[in-house]
């Protein structure tokens, strides 16, 4: 991927970015604004991939933490009481 291109996508993306935090603002536009957070850092990641200048091994093993981080994430999330979810919400910033 050439730089000019990399750079439109990481335009596109910082634009997606700025309309997410817009659109978490008000409760009534808060998926709309997480589905722009999410789009914008996939074309961001996928960017970064296709520039070059990556080593494939490191990738993997990038990928791989994010698979593992996620599906404990998921079962954890899964099983927490929506009473509970403040105390979710600090141990995973934690």
């Amino acid at each position: 991927m050439n730089q000019s291109l990399t750079s439109f996508a990481y335009l596109i993306a910082a634009v997606l970015f700025i309309l997410a935090l817009r659109g978490l603002s008000h409760p009534t536009t808060s998926r709309r604004g997480n589905q722009f957070g999410m789009v914008g850092m996939l074309i961001a990641i996928v960017a970064t991939f296709l520039h070059g200048g990556m080593d494939w091994g490191w990738a993997l093993v990038i990928l791989l933490g994010v698979a593992i981080g996620g599906s404990i994430g998921l079962v954890v999330a899964q099983k927490i009481k929506m009473t509970a979810l403040p105390q979710l919400v600090a141990a995973f910033h934690s």
